[in-house]
Protein backbone atom coordinates (compact mmCIF):
# COMPACT_ATOMS: atom_id res chain seq x y z
CA UNK A 1 0.00 0.00 0.00
CA UNK A 2 1.33 3.39 -1.03
CA UNK A 3 1.51 5.89 1.81
CA UNK A 4 2.41 9.54 2.20
CA UNK A 5 5.89 8.35 3.20
CA UNK A 6 6.29 6.55 -0.14
CA UNK A 7 5.05 9.61 -2.04
CA UNK A 8 7.55 11.87 -0.27
CA UNK A 9 10.45 9.52 -1.05
CA UNK A 10 9.40 9.33 -4.69
CA UNK A 11 8.95 13.09 -5.02
CA UNK A 12 12.37 13.86 -3.53
CA UNK A 13 13.97 11.08 -5.55
CA UNK A 14 12.53 12.45 -8.78
CA UNK A 15 13.87 15.90 -7.93
CA UNK A 16 17.38 14.46 -7.70
CA UNK A 17 16.97 12.57 -10.98
CA UNK A 18 15.77 15.74 -12.69
CA UNK A 19 18.46 17.97 -11.18
CA UNK A 20 21.35 15.73 -12.25
CA UNK A 21 20.06 15.24 -15.79
CA UNK A 22 22.09 17.97 -17.53
CA UNK A 23 25.31 17.03 -15.71
CA UNK A 24 27.38 15.04 -18.19
CA UNK A 25 30.88 14.78 -16.76
CA UNK A 26 32.61 12.98 -19.62
CA UNK A 27 31.10 15.29 -22.22
CA UNK A 28 32.19 18.32 -20.19
CA UNK A 29 35.83 17.26 -19.94
CA UNK A 30 36.53 15.70 -23.35
CA UNK A 31 39.24 17.14 -25.56
CA UNK A 32 38.52 18.45 -29.03
CA UNK A 33 39.78 16.31 -31.97
CA UNK A 34 41.81 19.32 -33.13
CA UNK A 35 44.05 18.81 -30.08
CA UNK A 36 44.94 15.31 -31.25
CA UNK A 37 45.77 16.50 -34.75
CA UNK A 38 48.00 19.25 -33.37
CA UNK A 39 49.75 16.84 -31.02
CA UNK A 40 50.70 14.47 -33.82
CA UNK A 41 51.60 17.38 -36.08
CA UNK A 42 54.19 18.30 -33.44
CA UNK A 43 55.63 14.75 -33.55
CA UNK A 44 54.19 13.92 -30.10
CA UNK A 45 56.80 16.14 -28.42
CA UNK A 46 54.83 19.26 -27.46
CA UNK A 47 52.34 19.48 -24.60
CA UNK A 48 48.78 20.21 -25.75
CA UNK A 49 47.54 23.67 -24.81
CA UNK A 50 44.62 23.13 -22.44
CA UNK A 51 43.25 25.69 -19.97
CA UNK A 52 39.98 26.95 -18.54
CA UNK A 53 39.12 28.86 -21.70
CA UNK A 54 39.66 25.69 -23.74
CA UNK A 55 36.87 23.84 -21.93
CA UNK A 56 34.56 26.84 -22.02
CA UNK A 57 35.07 27.07 -25.77
CA UNK A 58 34.80 23.41 -26.77
CA UNK A 59 32.68 21.93 -23.96
CA UNK A 60 30.50 24.65 -22.45
CA UNK A 61 28.27 23.50 -19.59
CA UNK A 62 24.61 23.11 -20.49
CA UNK A 63 23.51 24.65 -17.18
CA UNK A 64 24.30 27.48 -14.80
CA UNK A 65 26.65 25.83 -12.25
CA UNK A 66 25.89 28.17 -9.37
CA UNK A 67 22.14 27.72 -9.82
CA UNK A 68 22.63 23.96 -10.09
CA UNK A 69 24.54 23.85 -6.80
CA UNK A 70 21.81 25.87 -5.10
CA UNK A 71 19.21 23.51 -6.55
CA UNK A 72 20.93 20.55 -4.89
CA UNK A 73 21.25 22.48 -1.63
CA UNK A 74 17.53 23.17 -1.71
CA UNK A 75 16.78 19.48 -2.31
CA UNK A 76 18.98 18.63 0.67
CA UNK A 77 17.02 21.04 2.83
CA UNK A 78 13.75 19.53 1.63
CA UNK A 79 14.99 16.03 2.49
CA UNK A 80 15.80 17.07 6.05
CA UNK A 81 12.48 18.90 6.44
CA UNK A 82 10.35 16.09 5.04
CA UNK A 83 12.22 12.92 6.07
CA UNK A 84 14.24 14.05 9.07
CA UNK A 85 17.96 14.30 9.63
CA UNK A 86 18.51 10.62 10.48
CA UNK A 87 16.31 8.92 7.90
CA UNK A 88 18.17 6.08 6.18
CA UNK A 89 16.87 6.73 2.69
CA UNK A 90 17.17 10.46 3.38
CA UNK A 91 20.85 10.08 4.25
CA UNK A 92 21.48 8.39 0.88
CA UNK A 93 19.73 11.17 -1.00
CA UNK A 94 21.47 13.90 0.98
CA UNK A 95 24.86 12.39 0.21
CA UNK A 96 23.94 12.20 -3.47
CA UNK A 97 23.04 15.89 -3.46
CA UNK A 98 26.36 16.71 -1.81
CA UNK A 99 28.30 14.62 -4.32
CA UNK A 100 26.53 16.16 -7.30
CA UNK A 101 27.27 19.61 -5.90
CA UNK A 102 30.95 18.69 -5.69
CA UNK A 103 30.82 17.32 -9.24
CA UNK A 104 29.52 20.68 -10.44
CA UNK A 105 32.27 22.45 -8.50
CA UNK A 106 34.78 20.11 -10.14
CA UNK A 107 33.45 21.02 -13.57
CA UNK A 108 33.64 24.69 -12.70
CA UNK A 109 37.34 24.10 -11.97
CA UNK A 110 38.13 22.55 -15.36
CA UNK A 111 41.56 23.56 -16.55
CA UNK A 112 42.88 24.25 -13.04
CA UNK A 113 44.68 22.31 -10.30
CA UNK A 114 41.50 22.33 -8.23
CA UNK A 115 39.83 20.03 -10.75
CA UNK A 116 42.23 17.22 -9.89
CA UNK A 117 41.93 17.89 -6.15
CA UNK A 118 38.14 17.51 -6.22
CA UNK A 119 38.49 14.46 -8.46
CA UNK A 120 40.65 12.80 -5.80
CA UNK A 121 38.03 13.62 -3.18
CA UNK A 122 35.27 12.04 -5.26
CA UNK A 123 37.01 9.07 -6.88
CA UNK A 124 40.05 8.56 -4.66
CA UNK A 125 43.81 8.56 -5.10
CA UNK A 126 46.29 5.86 -6.02
CA UNK A 127 47.85 6.43 -2.59
CA UNK A 128 44.66 5.81 -0.58
CA UNK A 129 44.90 3.02 2.01
CA UNK A 130 42.24 0.33 2.40
CA UNK A 131 43.09 0.02 6.09
CA UNK A 132 45.98 0.90 8.37
CA UNK A 133 49.21 -0.53 6.99
CA UNK A 134 47.54 -1.96 3.88
CA UNK A 135 49.12 -1.76 0.42
CA UNK A 136 47.80 1.01 -1.84
CA UNK A 137 46.32 0.83 -5.33
CA UNK A 138 49.73 1.78 -6.67
CA UNK A 139 51.26 -1.19 -4.83
CA UNK A 140 48.58 -3.47 -6.29
CA UNK A 141 49.30 -2.20 -9.81
CA UNK A 142 53.02 -2.88 -9.45
CA UNK A 143 52.41 -6.40 -8.09
CA UNK A 144 49.98 -7.32 -10.88
CA UNK A 145 52.29 -5.83 -13.52
CA UNK A 146 55.22 -7.94 -12.31
CA UNK A 147 53.03 -11.04 -12.19
CA UNK A 148 51.78 -10.51 -15.74
CA UNK A 149 55.36 -10.25 -16.99
CA UNK A 150 55.97 -13.79 -15.73
CA UNK A 151 53.19 -15.24 -17.88
CA UNK A 152 53.72 -13.05 -20.94
CA UNK A 153 53.01 -14.88 -24.23
CA UNK A 154 52.02 -18.08 -22.38
CA UNK A 155 48.27 -17.52 -22.33
CA UNK A 156 47.49 -16.07 -25.75
CA UNK A 157 45.05 -18.10 -27.87
CA UNK A 158 42.80 -17.63 -30.88
CA UNK A 159 40.33 -15.92 -28.54
CA UNK A 160 42.72 -12.94 -28.42
CA UNK A 161 42.74 -12.42 -32.19
CA UNK A 162 41.00 -9.18 -33.17
CA UNK A 163 38.90 -10.54 -36.00
CA UNK A 164 35.43 -9.11 -35.33
CA UNK A 165 34.40 -5.78 -36.82
CA UNK A 166 32.41 -3.30 -34.77
CA UNK A 167 29.39 -4.08 -36.94
CA UNK A 168 29.70 -7.79 -36.15
CA UNK A 169 30.07 -7.01 -32.45
CA UNK A 170 26.80 -5.08 -32.51
CA UNK A 171 24.96 -8.08 -33.97
CA UNK A 172 26.58 -10.53 -31.53
CA UNK A 173 25.73 -8.44 -28.47
CA UNK A 174 22.16 -7.81 -29.63
CA UNK A 175 21.62 -11.58 -29.66
CA UNK A 176 23.25 -12.09 -26.27
CA UNK A 177 21.38 -9.22 -24.64
CA UNK A 178 18.11 -10.52 -26.07
CA UNK A 179 18.71 -13.68 -24.06
CA UNK A 180 19.98 -12.03 -20.86
CA UNK A 181 17.27 -9.36 -20.80
CA UNK A 182 14.49 -11.66 -22.02
CA UNK A 183 11.08 -10.72 -20.70
CA UNK A 184 11.57 -7.02 -21.31
CA UNK A 185 9.35 -5.40 -23.90
CA UNK A 186 12.32 -3.31 -25.07
CA UNK A 187 15.80 -4.87 -25.07
CA UNK A 188 18.73 -2.46 -24.48
CA UNK A 189 20.02 -1.16 -27.81
CA UNK A 190 23.50 -1.82 -29.16
CA UNK A 191 24.65 0.67 -31.78
CA UNK A 192 27.72 2.06 -33.52
CA UNK A 193 29.24 5.38 -32.52
CA UNK A 194 32.32 7.35 -33.55
CA UNK A 195 31.92 9.93 -30.80
CA UNK A 196 33.23 7.95 -27.80
CA UNK A 197 36.77 7.73 -26.45
CA UNK A 198 36.58 4.13 -25.22
CA UNK A 199 35.92 1.05 -27.36
CA UNK A 200 32.44 0.90 -25.83
CA UNK A 201 30.25 2.93 -23.48
CA UNK A 202 27.00 2.04 -21.72
CA UNK A 203 24.27 4.65 -21.44
CA UNK A 204 20.85 4.47 -19.84
CA UNK A 205 19.35 1.81 -22.12
CA UNK A 206 21.92 1.38 -24.84
CA UNK A 207 25.49 0.32 -25.46
CA UNK A 208 27.64 2.25 -27.91
CA UNK A 209 30.35 0.39 -29.83
CA UNK A 210 33.23 2.41 -31.26
CA UNK A 211 32.89 2.33 -35.04
CA UNK A 212 35.92 1.07 -36.93
CA UNK A 213 37.48 -0.80 -33.99
CA UNK A 214 38.31 -4.50 -34.27
CA UNK A 215 37.50 -6.80 -31.36
CA UNK A 216 38.60 -10.21 -30.12
CA UNK A 217 36.33 -12.94 -28.79
CA UNK A 218 37.58 -12.20 -25.26
CA UNK A 219 36.84 -8.49 -25.64
CA UNK A 220 33.29 -9.22 -26.78
CA UNK A 221 32.76 -11.42 -23.73
CA UNK A 222 34.02 -8.63 -21.46
CA UNK A 223 31.60 -6.18 -23.10
CA UNK A 224 28.74 -8.64 -22.59
CA UNK A 225 29.47 -9.08 -18.88
CA UNK A 226 30.86 -5.67 -17.90
CA UNK A 227 28.70 -3.29 -19.93
CA UNK A 228 25.65 -5.49 -20.40
CA UNK A 229 25.11 -7.66 -17.35
CA UNK A 230 26.32 -5.05 -14.87
CA UNK A 231 26.06 -1.48 -16.18
CA UNK A 232 22.91 -1.88 -18.28
CA UNK A 233 21.50 -4.37 -15.79
CA UNK A 234 21.87 -2.11 -12.76
CA UNK A 235 20.45 0.81 -14.73
CA UNK A 236 17.34 -1.17 -15.61
CA UNK A 237 17.02 -2.45 -12.04
CA UNK A 238 17.24 1.13 -10.82
CA UNK A 239 14.66 2.32 -13.33
CA UNK A 240 12.30 -0.39 -12.07
CA UNK A 241 12.28 1.05 -8.55
CA UNK A 242 8.82 2.38 -7.68
CA UNK A 243 9.92 5.00 -5.16
CA UNK A 244 13.72 5.22 -4.98
CA UNK A 245 14.14 6.23 -8.61
CA UNK A 246 17.47 7.84 -7.70
CA UNK A 247 18.93 4.33 -7.91
CA UNK A 248 18.85 4.63 -11.70
CA UNK A 249 21.49 7.37 -11.54
CA UNK A 250 24.99 7.21 -10.15
CA UNK A 251 27.09 9.82 -8.37
CA UNK A 252 30.87 9.24 -8.05
CA UNK A 253 30.61 6.99 -4.97
CA UNK A 254 28.38 4.60 -6.92
CA UNK A 255 30.82 4.68 -9.85
CA UNK A 256 33.42 2.97 -7.65
CA UNK A 257 30.93 0.30 -6.59
CA UNK A 258 29.53 -0.22 -10.09
CA UNK A 259 32.93 -0.53 -11.77
CA UNK A 260 34.00 -2.86 -8.97
CA UNK A 261 30.96 -5.05 -9.60
CA UNK A 262 31.70 -5.05 -13.33
CA UNK A 263 35.32 -6.11 -12.84
CA UNK A 264 34.53 -8.79 -10.27
CA UNK A 265 31.83 -10.12 -12.60
CA UNK A 266 34.49 -10.40 -15.31
CA UNK A 267 36.69 -12.35 -12.91
CA UNK A 268 33.93 -14.66 -11.65
CA UNK A 269 32.77 -15.49 -15.18
CA UNK A 270 36.36 -16.11 -16.36
CA UNK A 271 35.77 -13.38 -18.95
CA UNK A 272 38.80 -11.37 -17.92
CA UNK A 273 42.31 -12.10 -19.17
CA UNK A 274 45.89 -10.80 -18.68
CA UNK A 275 45.65 -8.16 -21.40
CA UNK A 276 42.55 -6.76 -19.72
CA UNK A 277 44.25 -6.67 -16.31
CA UNK A 278 47.28 -4.96 -17.82
CA UNK A 279 45.04 -2.24 -19.24
CA UNK A 280 43.38 -1.67 -15.86
CA UNK A 281 46.59 -1.66 -13.84
CA UNK A 282 48.28 0.61 -16.36
CA UNK A 283 45.50 3.11 -15.72
CA UNK A 284 46.36 3.03 -12.03
CA UNK A 285 50.05 3.46 -12.79
CA UNK A 286 49.36 6.33 -15.17
CA UNK A 287 47.15 8.15 -12.65
CA UNK A 288 49.79 7.57 -9.97
CA UNK A 289 52.47 9.06 -12.24
CA UNK A 290 50.34 12.16 -12.81
CA UNK A 291 49.66 12.48 -9.07
CA UNK A 292 53.42 12.46 -8.53
CA UNK A 293 54.02 15.23 -11.07
CA UNK A 294 54.29 13.51 -14.46
CA UNK A 295 52.89 15.50 -17.39
CA UNK A 296 51.07 14.43 -20.53
CA UNK A 297 54.30 13.60 -22.41
CA UNK A 298 55.61 11.47 -19.54
CA UNK A 299 52.43 9.39 -19.42
CA UNK A 300 52.21 9.21 -23.20
CA UNK A 301 55.76 7.80 -23.36
CA UNK A 302 54.90 5.37 -20.54
CA UNK A 303 52.11 3.92 -22.65
CA UNK A 304 54.36 3.73 -25.69
CA UNK A 305 56.87 1.69 -23.67
CA UNK A 306 54.00 -0.56 -22.58
CA UNK A 307 53.45 -1.50 -26.22
CA UNK A 308 50.57 0.75 -27.29
CA UNK A 309 50.81 2.49 -30.63
CA UNK A 310 50.89 6.29 -30.79
CA UNK A 311 47.14 6.71 -31.34
CA UNK A 312 46.17 4.36 -28.53
CA UNK A 313 48.76 5.95 -26.22
CA UNK A 314 47.30 9.38 -26.91
CA UNK A 315 43.77 8.28 -26.08
CA UNK A 316 44.90 6.41 -22.95
CA UNK A 317 46.81 9.48 -21.76
CA UNK A 318 43.89 11.75 -22.53
CA UNK A 319 41.78 9.68 -20.11
CA UNK A 320 44.24 10.65 -17.35
CA UNK A 321 44.37 14.41 -18.00
CA UNK A 322 40.88 15.18 -19.33
CA UNK A 323 39.25 17.95 -17.34
CA UNK A 324 42.62 19.00 -16.00
CA UNK A 325 45.61 20.37 -17.90
CA UNK A 326 48.52 18.44 -19.46
CA UNK A 327 50.56 19.08 -16.32
CA UNK A 328 47.93 19.88 -13.70
CA UNK A 329 47.20 16.52 -12.10
CA UNK A 330 44.91 13.64 -13.12
CA UNK A 331 41.21 12.93 -13.39
CA UNK A 332 41.17 9.91 -11.07
CA UNK A 333 37.96 8.20 -12.18
CA UNK A 334 39.95 5.38 -13.80
CA UNK A 335 40.99 4.20 -10.34
CA UNK A 336 37.37 3.14 -9.82
CA UNK A 337 37.82 -0.19 -11.60
CA UNK A 338 40.61 -1.56 -9.41
CA UNK A 339 39.54 0.23 -6.22
CA UNK A 340 35.96 -0.95 -6.62
CA UNK A 341 37.05 -4.53 -7.29
CA UNK A 342 39.09 -4.68 -4.09
CA UNK A 343 36.30 -3.15 -2.00
CA UNK A 344 33.60 -5.41 -3.45
CA UNK A 345 35.72 -8.55 -3.16
CA UNK A 346 36.43 -7.89 0.50
CA UNK A 347 32.80 -6.99 1.19
CA UNK A 348 31.68 -10.33 -0.25
CA UNK A 349 34.30 -12.23 1.76
CA UNK A 350 33.22 -10.54 4.97
CA UNK A 351 29.52 -11.02 4.16
CA UNK A 352 30.16 -14.76 3.79
CA UNK A 353 32.22 -14.90 6.97
CA UNK A 354 29.52 -13.13 8.99
CA UNK A 355 26.53 -14.94 7.53
CA UNK A 356 25.19 -11.97 5.57
CA UNK A 357 25.24 -13.52 2.10
CA UNK A 358 21.60 -12.57 1.46
CA UNK A 359 22.70 -8.94 1.19
CA UNK A 360 25.11 -9.56 -1.72
CA UNK A 361 22.48 -9.46 -4.53
CA UNK A 362 21.35 -6.05 -3.23
CA UNK A 363 24.48 -4.62 -4.84
CA UNK A 364 22.58 -4.90 -8.14
CA UNK A 365 19.46 -2.98 -7.02
CA UNK A 366 20.59 -0.05 -9.14
CA UNK A 367 23.48 2.39 -9.03
CA UNK A 368 24.25 1.43 -5.46
CA UNK A 369 27.07 2.52 -3.19
CA UNK A 370 28.71 -0.08 -0.96
CA UNK A 371 28.22 1.91 2.23
CA UNK A 372 24.45 2.05 1.62
CA UNK A 373 23.81 -1.70 1.46
CA UNK A 374 22.71 -1.92 5.10
CA UNK A 375 20.14 0.84 4.49
CA UNK A 376 18.98 -0.70 1.22
CA UNK A 377 18.51 -4.02 3.04
CA UNK A 378 16.12 -2.31 5.46
CA UNK A 379 14.32 -0.61 2.57
CA UNK A 380 13.90 -3.97 0.84
CA UNK A 381 12.28 -5.42 3.97
CA UNK A 382 9.94 -2.41 4.05
CA UNK A 383 9.09 -2.96 0.33
CA UNK A 384 10.33 0.55 -0.46
CA UNK A 385 12.81 -0.92 -2.94
CA UNK A 386 12.17 -3.98 -5.09
CA UNK A 387 14.74 -6.73 -5.46
CA UNK A 388 16.85 -6.66 -8.64
CA UNK A 389 15.62 -8.63 -11.64
CA UNK A 390 18.87 -8.66 -13.59
CA UNK A 391 21.68 -10.29 -11.61
CA UNK A 392 24.68 -12.08 -13.15
CA UNK A 393 24.29 -15.86 -12.66
CA UNK A 394 27.37 -16.01 -10.42
CA UNK A 395 25.67 -13.66 -7.96
CA UNK A 396 22.30 -15.36 -8.12
CA UNK A 397 23.89 -18.61 -6.98
CA UNK A 398 24.91 -17.51 -3.49
CA UNK A 399 25.73 -21.11 -2.56
CA UNK A 400 28.53 -21.40 -5.10
CA UNK A 401 29.78 -17.90 -4.32
CA UNK A 402 29.86 -18.73 -0.61
CA UNK A 403 31.93 -21.86 -1.26
CA UNK A 404 34.46 -19.84 -3.26
CA UNK A 405 34.76 -17.19 -0.58
CA UNK A 406 34.93 -19.67 2.28
CA UNK A 407 38.12 -21.10 0.82
CA UNK A 408 39.33 -17.59 0.03
CA UNK A 409 39.13 -16.63 3.70
CA UNK A 410 41.57 -19.41 4.55
CA UNK A 411 43.87 -19.10 1.54
CA UNK A 412 44.52 -15.44 2.29
CA UNK A 413 45.97 -16.44 5.67
CA UNK A 414 48.76 -18.42 4.01
CA UNK A 415 52.19 -16.83 3.56
CA UNK A 416 52.81 -16.85 -0.19
CA UNK A 417 56.53 -16.17 0.21
CA UNK A 418 56.89 -19.11 2.59
CA UNK A 419 54.96 -21.30 0.17
CA UNK A 420 57.23 -20.20 -2.66
CA UNK A 421 60.24 -21.49 -0.69
CA UNK A 422 58.50 -24.79 0.09
CA UNK A 423 57.31 -25.24 -3.48
CA UNK A 424 60.67 -24.27 -4.98
CA UNK A 425 61.56 -27.72 -6.19
CA UNK A 426 58.10 -28.28 -7.66
CA UNK A 427 58.09 -24.98 -9.55
CA UNK A 428 61.42 -25.54 -11.30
Amino acid sequence: MTTDYHHVIHELSERIVSAQKPIRVLDAIKWNPKTSREFFKNKCKVLPIIDTEYYQKYSPLAFDPQKKIEEFHEIERSIRRKLGQYSGVGSIMQRMCHEYSRVVEMLMARGTQKFSEISQELYGSSQDAFHVGAPTLKDMAILVTNTLKNIKDQVTTEADEKKFTSEEVVEILIKRFSHYFSGRQVIPRVELSDGILADAAAGAERLKIHKGVMFSEREIRVLEVHEGWVHLGTTLNGMAQPYCTFLSKGPPSSTITQEGLAIISEIFTFASYPGRLKSLTNRVRAVSMAEEGADFLDVFNFYRKEGLDAKMSYHATTRVFRGSTPSGGPFTKDLSYSKGFILIYNYIRLAVQRGLVSKIPLLFLGKTTLEDIHILSDLAEEKIVVLPKYIPPQFKDIAALSAWMSYSLFLNRLDLQRLAMDFKAILL
